[in-house]
């Protein structure tokens, strides 16, 4: 494993998920939480907390970078997007679980199985086109 390249893409498929996460579902996905307000804790609470989002993109990041580094980085960006594509698809079972247990509304669990597919396709793509072996030729 060529561990420069894999800390850069960890970082960068990181960066990009945090980004994504903070843009997807707290500003975008924001109105459709609100219609269950209380399954969320409040603002004042949720500092509390933080480091804990910061932890599980963290998690999420560096463990998607080593599936994608294994599997799928000699493909380039499009195989690092399919295997992301499909790593989104079993996370979204996760999604369904959450929706069949708690009182979420469509929107929210279709929002959220829509930001996982594109999050987690993208960030593939990232990674498989940072961690991509370089081809050496022969004289």
């Amino acid at each position: 494993m060529n561990w420069k390249k894999f800390f850069i893409a960890f970082i960068a498929s990181f960066v990009f998920m945090f980004l994504f996460g903070w843009l997807w579902w707290g500003t975008l996905m924001h109105g459709v939480h609100m219609e269950v307000p209380a399954l969320f804790r409040t603002q004042a609470d949720f500092g509390t907390y933080f480091p804990w989002l910061v932890f599980g993109h963290i998690v999420m990041a560096f463990f998607l970078t080593m599936v994608v580094a294994r599997y799928a980085a000699g493909g380039g960006a499009g195989a690092g997007a399919r295997l992301g594509f499909m790593l989104g698809l079993v996370y979204s079972g996760a999604d369904f679980i959450t929706y069949a247990v708690q009182p979420l509304t469509t929107k929210m669990l279709c929002g959220w199985i829509l930001g996982d597919l594109i999050m987690f396709a993208i960030a593939g793509a990232i990674i498989a086109a940072i961690y991509k072996p370089t081809l050496t030729t022969t004289p």
